[in-house]
């Protein structure tokens, strides 16, 4: 087993030989614009996962999986010399769900902005269903009391809820 750090430092040596190799040595016409956007490689260091995207339809996806699969040999000895290992690990290419995934939340976003926007629009025409200000303010509250007093507030003269004696913790005298 190999240190953490140590690992990743290959795998990002892997994914450099591999994206140049793609771009310099590999000349498959089935190969498209792929785009090598990471690399795992275990903590044994023996298998690597080369992950890539194409830019283009399925078709052009499926072609350069294919001319990958068939250049694996040849990448795979390239690291192997500019790695420097003892062992060469074995090169297994995945296309990277990543873009698509973050196009797809893309998409989502943008419809709920336009819900925003909607709402937004609907709430520039809206109106109140009762009054513009339901609360009521304590100047109207001096005058709107049945018996007119306007002294005892919510507490009765006991101090207690209701007027009841003995609610409050204290028996009434």
């Amino acid at each position: 087993m190999v240190d953490a750090a140590r690992a990743r430092k290959i795998a990002d040596r892997i994914r450099q030989v591999v994206a140049e190799m793609l771009e310099r040595r590999i000349k498959d016409p089935r190969l498209g614009f792929v785009t090598v956007t990471d690399a795992r490689i275990t903590a044994d260091l023996s298998d690597a996962t080369v992950f890539y995207t194409v830019f283009g339809s399925e078709a052009e996806r499926a072609d350069s999986a294919a001319a990958l699969e068939s250049a694996k040999g040849l990448i795979r000895s390239e690291v192997g010399r500019q790695t420097g290992l003892r062992h060469t690990p074995t090169l297994t290419f995945a296309h990277d769900p990543l873009p698509d995934s973050a196009r797809h939340l893309d998409d989502l976003f943008a419809a709920a902005r336009a819900r925003d926007e909607e709402i937004a629009r609907r709430r520039e025409t809206a109106e109140y269903a009762g009054d513009a200000d339901p609360y009521r303010r304590p100047e109207e509250d001096a005058g709107d009391d049945e018996d007119g007093s306007g002294a005892e507030g919510v507490h009765g003269a006991e101090g207690s809820v209701g007027g009841t004696p003995g609610r409050a913790g204290r028996p009434a005298t």
